[in-house]
């Protein structure tokens, strides 16, 4: 056992394919379409564990019936509650953990510290024949008693120490215990003390004021884990190591009656027919504990090198994976039979056992269960202690009631005969709001009365008559009588002899609207288009990759579906693509109506009508020039008839369409040397963007318009031509200008003129 002053057990639970059925069913619901009825059934145990009982019991054959009940008697302040004794005369006794003591709880519940310790924990306490109470305690290994009815709180230094490993003789171990898992007392009050680091037993009579511990039985195991005493007088017990059940006689003398496949005996008990009962943990192929540090106070520190006791186990990170218990024969017995393999917990950590009337007990650590284990290996969950780990257990004297310690927190609670015998069974989520109908239950159930509830909170609000949820209400004929919701709960309640199987409820979920998320236009590109590439080097058309602006993942290859992958359109000036995202909560198919607005309009022109893919182009040509806005209309006809069908639309961000050139006016050159253009571009719907000339068909060349700035659907320009482009080289000469819109619609005017000839030197005149 992991021994800190700052003790805290993480309790190990192997994944369970069980939890993941939420999951899939959710997944389920997801992928399903919506239309029709649905059906959620509940008929395993495993599926019956994830509601909540009082009061009843889930059989291992999926049924409920009224059973035993928890009731919480006191929460204590301490972290575990490692032993539980029951006292003839009603009042209970604890060893607990975080903080080290043994309580006296009366039977108004009451709590008295009887004793304290500087000790990490006190691991066990017991009853003895004398009266006395004895409580053993980790690191330090001792062994106290003291008065159970004392009204003054006893600690180390009043408490008489009756076993102490450090005063042990040397002459029969090679080293001293340092741990105590289990006491017992014989028919004749001596104390038999179960250790560990070795695993020995030792014994000592309390009645003699000087009796000193001798060694009992020694092993070479680890630790010696639990303790019984059968029908003829020989003590059982359980070791850890190679899980090991040993017969010791009285003379001392161990025989092995039986070697677990798992590595530790956790718990045993011993029925009225002999018959011994052994829970077992533990992996025998590995160890996988480092060594421990233990700190015991503010000013001791003990390493403990790497115990494989449970304990030691569940404040590790390994997990003991599940738990098995055995049947066992003694070798004294008539009928011997071979050891059986009674009960497998594949999640389970049975920490103690118990012989009730009924049958047999287990109490589980990590999980928190109660089970009863018939001879026939069937079985039942008798109660599920929640968020607290059940710990110790043990029955009173008139073997109804059971008592039992758990950790985080430390309680005590009893599982007896409760008032209330009810079952609420695990949250539906109908992915929706759904309505609820008839609830079917298995053949042959009787004695019970169902109750439905429903609400659109995940869990109703507690402490608050339930808020967020409605009331419990009977079933009418059958069928549930709650509100439409996405959540919902039915509740049982068992009368005497009544017996429960499996329960289906029928849900329709509400049709819910598709939702179009996103929506992008983009003139200028084509997808899958039916024009030849012209105009492109190599014959290869440009192309454009469409992204949705939520969408940062441009290096994504386009698979056809995911919305968060580029589309690859070809770039075209006369098309208009449309791409948009959509879903629809119930898994409906889907499919889409295109249409367009212009600016100033009210009405929405179709475009397109059923529709199935997520990507639409048109030609821009049909249209004239001016602004526009797309709306998406996403509709879940193919899953519902036309009174069920819904339908969700976004509208796009306005975007301009503009196909029709510039025009190009009044070109003309000033015939002179050095040669002046002018021209004016005019544009009926953008504003002009740039402009360009080319003399002789020469190189484009940029030309500014006259004020230097292009923001008008009408531009003049003016300028002269380089003189050096002209320089001694006159008559005639091609100008051609063309001019941008900003949709790079181009307009194009030439127009010829003649640089005149230079006049030649003036010849003198003739002399006279």
């Amino acid at each position: 056992m992991l021994l800190s002053s700052r003790l805290s057990l993480r309790f190990p639970s192997a994944f369970r394919l069980a939890t993941m059925a939420p999951l899939l069913f959710a997944l389920a619901a997801q992928l399903a379409p919506a239309q029709g009825t649905h059906l959620w059934t509940q008929q395993r145990l495993e599926d019956f564990e994830k509601g909540t009982q009082q009061g009843v019991t889930l059989s291992s054959d999926g049924h409920l019936s009224q059973g035993p009940g928890l009731t919480e008697l006191l929460t204590t302040p301490s972290t575990f509650v490692w032993s539980v004794a029951a006292g003839k005369n009603g009042d209970t006794y604890l060893g607990t953990a975080s903080p080290a003591t043994v309580l006296r709880v009366a039977k108004d519940n009451k709590p008295f510290t009887l004793f304290e310790t500087k000790d990490v924990s006190v691991q066990v306490v017991r009853l003895g024949p004398d009266g006395y109470l004895y409580a053993a305690t980790l690191p330090s290994g001792k062994v106290y008693r003291f008065k159970p009815d004392s009204t003054a709180k006893q600690d180390e230094s009043t408490a008489k120490v009756i076993f102490d490993p450090a005063k042990l003789a040397d002459d029969k171990t090679d080293t001293k215990p340092r741990y105590i898992w289990d006491m017992t007392f014989d028919t004749t009050g001596r104390l038999y003390i179960a250790t560990g680091g070795p695993g020995a037993v030792y014994k000592i009579d309390p009645s003699k004021p000087d009796a000193k511990p001798e060694l009992f039985f020694q092993s070479d195991e680890q630790h010696i884990r639990c303790l019984a005493w059968d029908a003829a007088g020989n003590l059982i017990a359980g070791s850890d190591g190679s899980g090991l059940i040993y017969q010791i006689s009285p003379q001392g003398k161990g025989y092995v009656l039986f070697e677990a496949p798992r590595r530790e005996i956790t718990s045993l008990a011993i029925a009225a027919n002999g018959t011994i009962y052994a829970a077992s943990v533990g992996d025998k192929s590995r160890n996988p504990l480092p060594p421990l540090a233990v700190q015991g106070g503010a000013s001791i520190t003990i390493t403990i090198a790497q115990p494989g006791s449970l304990q030691a186990a569940n404040a590790s990170q390994s997990v003991p994976e599940g738990s098995e218990i055995y049947a066992v024969t003694p070798s004294t017995s008539a009928h011997p039979q071979a050891p059986r393999k009674l009960w497998t917990g594949k999640d389970e950590i049975v920490y103690s056992l118990a012989i009730r009337k009924g049958g047999l007990l287990a109490l589980t650590g990590n999980r928190g269960h109660v089970f009863s284990i018939g001879n026939d290996g069937s079985y039942a969950d008798l109660a599920h202690l929640g968020a607290q780990q059940g710990l110790s257990m043990t029955t009173t004297a008139d073997a109804d009631t059971v008592l039992i310690g758990t950790g985080n927190t430390g309680k005590l609670v009893k599982l007896g005969a409760v008032e209330t015998h009810e079952y609420a069974s695990d949250v539906l989520d109908a992915g929706a709001l759904a309505r609820f109908g008839r609830l079917e239950v298995e053949p042959g159930s009787s004695g019970y009365h169902l109750f439905t509830r429903s609400g659109n909170v995940e869990q109703p609000v507690r402490g608050r008559g339930d808020w967020g949820w409605s009331d419990w209400e009977p079933l009418h004929e059958g069928v549930a009588t709650s509100p439409a919701g996405r959540f919902f709960e039915w509740k049982a309640v068992l009368h005497p002899g009544g017996t429960l199987g499996a329960v289906s409820v029928n849900y329709l979920p509400v049709n819910s609207a598709p939702v179009v998320d996103e929506l992008v236009v983009v003139p200028g590109a084509r997808i899958n288009p039916q024009i030849l590439a012209q105009n492109q080097p190599g014959g290869t058309p440009q192309t454009i990759n469409i992204m949705f602006p939520s969408t940062n993942q441009a290096t994504v290859s386009y698979d056809g579906n995911s919305p968060t992958s580029p589309l690859q359109a070809n770039k075209d000036r006369t098309a208009v693509t449309v791409r948009w995202a959509a879903h629809d909560d119930d898994g409906d198919d889907l499919t889409y109506s295109v249409y367009l607005r212009g600016d100033g309009e009210t009405a929405w022109r179709l475009l397109k009508d059923h529709w199935n893919d997520k990507a639409y182009s048109f030609d821009s040509a049909l249209i004239p020039d001016g602004g526009y806005q797309i709306k998406i209309d996403a509709s879940d006809a193919p899953s519902h008839p036309p009174t069920d069908t819904l339908t969700g639309e976004k509208v796009s961000e306005r975007f301009e369409v503009d196909t029709t050139p510039p025009v190009l006016s009044g070109l003309k050159s000033t015939e002179e040397t050095t040669p002046r253009i002018t021209f004016d571009a005019d544009d009926s719907f953008s504003p002009i963007a740039h402009a360009e000339y080319s003399l002789d068909a020469g190189p484009w060349q940029f030309i500014p318009p006259v004020g230097g700035l292009s923001d008008s659907k009408h531009e003049h320009y003016d300028f002269p031509l380089p003189p050096k482009a002209l320089e001694n080289n006159p008559g005639e000469h091609l100008i051609t200008v063309r001019a941008y819109d900003r949709h790079d619609n181009i307009g194009v005017a030439k127009a010829v003129f003649t640089i005149p000839a230079k006049p030649g030197p003036s010849k003198p005149s003739p002399s006279k």
